[in-house]
């Protein structure tokens, strides 16, 4: 979870990130969890500004080979 998505954001004047959308966000990550836990994976998550949470995980596995990730669509007004 990056902490910039949370803190003073608005989108057409409301917060991108209320409480009713933080809580949705985080029973779907748990559902997620809990989903990979039955079929033997598992679920990192962690907190922070992704570029730097990205090289420590990377640092503590230590033989990672592929990164894959998405970037969010902003608008343009």
């Amino acid at each position: 979870f990056d902490p910039r998505h949370y803190l003073g954001t608005h989108c057409h004047g409301f917060p991108k990130t209320g409480p009713h959308r933080l809580r949705f966000l985080l029973e779907s990550v748990k559902d997620l969890r809990e989903t990979l836990k039955k079929k033997g994976s598992t679920l990192v998550v962690r907190k922070g500004k992704p570029e730097d949470v990205v090289r420590d995980l990377i640092t503590q596995l230590g033989s990672v080979s592929t990164v894959v990730f998405h970037e969010e669509v902003r608008e343009t007004l």
